[in-house]
């Protein structure tokens, strides 16, 4: 049988309990406080709302005990928007979460290198405050820690970070310049996105991973450097940063992300590193100033939208390392006049050169023509485009062969992989400007002048010393190929 608890014992407990929670939490000069151990305590919040300037005590006395301020508990601030200033006591080793969240009217805050965390949003919203300095006793900054404070026009991070977390700076547009520690090895989500003010950023190599969409719309950012110490750049990291006319990518990052470019409408020219692998969806989409990108042949997959909608690409060379080009990949590039596509790739994706209006000229050399969808080269006038088979591709094939069999013409081209140069033979003067001569033929042989590129731009038969007139040919580096496979390289100039 169970014993029931007298009544007087169990209101006495209840006493007692409230006694002691009472205890934990009292009052100095409208300022609350909550009791942590025997002798530190929190600030926890407020009678009325503070407003001015605030002075934070180191310690306090209550009942006879002194008590040493450690820390700003979590939302003990929040939305106190009438408050200027704050000045933190060097006893105060940690700022709570929101502590000081939406406090729009501060404009300055002494944060001593007692401190050691700042908490999730503890400054968010703080659009007066104009300055910061960070104590180089904070090893991390937050997530959303300062996001928003759209006055922050400076910023000192100390070298005693190591990270920065998601969205700690977000949105401070105001903020011009910003100097990376080489103590810092991570950067997370969205760090730094839409700080529009930036002009310029380094990153330092100490970085070894950043997150997605770090800088994304930072839309002043000029130019960056980036730490050779980063093997990926993740997705969106520099997407809609229009003003962004140059970036160095360097040769330690293996792989480019989805949209990591994207919408970077500045970039007029990108040199991808000969350690990236794979080029991801989207990555340079909508990079309508993209005129030129080299793309190395350690490069095996160009992902979907990979290149999309960037209308000043005028020609793309596809090295022979690359195995499949992705949907949508060159999609819209309306400025597009060549193509070489090598025949090391399998396969390439539906609307890969869809709507390419102005493409004169491809350049295939695979020996049977790679079977592709009626889509790849959708609204696309075949009829004016030019079709350059090489070596050891086959004209007649290709004439026969589903949608190739559409283009113009059909031309053979001296293969580029398999130039023999004939020292025997010599053509001079070499450079020339307008007629060269072929020394070392013992009758007339016939000749095929061949581009850089592998197209036929003239033909006819020379006897030894004979001039041959190339007046007519651009500036550049072209192949001689005579009877019997002898091959010679002349420049004109």
């Amino acid at each position: 049988m169970k014993k029931k608890v007298p009544f007087k014992l169990l209101s006495l407990l209840v006493i007692l309990m409230t006694t002691l929670a009472s205890a934990q939490t009292f009052t100095v000069n409208n300022l609350k406080y909550t009791i942590l151990s025997g002798s530190t305590a929190s600030i926890s919040g407020y009678d009325s709302k503070p407003t001015g300037i605030l002075n934070i005590p180191s310690t306090i006395t209550n009942a006879g005990i002194q008590y040493t301020v450690t820390s700003i508990g979590n939302d003990t601030f929040s939305n106190c928007t009438g408050l200027t200033s704050v000045s933190i006591p060097n006893s105060v080793t940690s700022i709570g979460d929101f502590a000081f969240y939406k406090c729009k009217g501060l404009t300055s805050v002494s944060i001593p290198n007692s401190v050691t965390s700042i908490g999730y949003y503890a400054f968010n919203d703080c659009t007066g405050l104009t300055s910061l300095s960070i104590p180089n006793s904070v090893t991390s900054i937050s997530a959303g820690a300062f996001a928003y404070c759209t006055g922050l026009t400076s910023l000192s991070i100390p070298n005693s970070v190591t990270s920065i977390s998601a969205g700690a700076f977000a949105y401070c547009t105001g903020l011009t310049s910003l100097s990376i520690p080489n103590s810092v090895t991570s950067i997370d989500q969205g760090a730094f996105a839409y700080c529009q003010g930036l002009t310029s950023l380094s990153i330092p190599n100490s970085v070894t991973s950043i997150s997605d969409s770090v800088f994304t719309n930072c839309t002043r950012l000029t130019s960056v450097n980036i730490s050779n110490s980063l093997t990926e750049i993740g997705i969106l990291t520099f997407a809609y940063c229009t003003g962004l006319t140059s970036v160095n990518i360097p040769n330690s990052v293996k792989s480019i992300g989805p949209s990591v470019f994207a919408y970077c409408t500045g970039l007029t020219s990108v040199n991808i590193p000969n350690s990236v692998k794979s080029i991801g969806p989207s990555a340079f989409a909508y990079c309508s100033g993209l005129t030129s990108v080299s793309i190395p042949n350690s490069v095996t997959r160009i992902d979907f939208s990979a290149f999309y909608n960037c209308t000043g690409l005028t020609s793309v060379s596809i090295p022979n390392s690359v195995t499949s080009i992705g949907n949508d990949t060159f999609s819209n590039c309306t400025g597009l006049t060549s193509v070489s596509i090598p025949d090391s790739v399998t396969s390439i994706g539906n609307f890969a050169f869809n709507n390419c209006t102005a493409l004169k000229s491809v350049n295939v050399g695979w020996a049977s023509p790679l079977i592709i969808d009626n889509t790849v080269f959708l609204n696309i006038n075949l009829k004016n485009v030019a079709l350059n088979v090489s070596s050891p591709g086959n004209v007649d094939d290709y004439k026969k062969a589903y949608i190739w069999e559409d283009f113009s013409s059909f031309n053979p081209v001296l293969s580029t992989k398999s130039y023999l140069l004939d020292k025997s033979i010599l053509v001079f003067p070499n450079p020339t400007k307008d007629f060269i001569s072929v020394s070392g033929l013992s009758q007339t042989v016939s000749y095929n002048i061949f581009s850089i590129s592998g197209a036929k731009v003239s033909n006819g038969t020379v006897s030894n010393n004979e001039k041959i007139d190339v007046q007519s040919l651009t500036n550049g580096v072209y192949f001689m190929e005579l009877e019997e496979g002898h091959t010679t390289k002349f420049i004109k100039k």
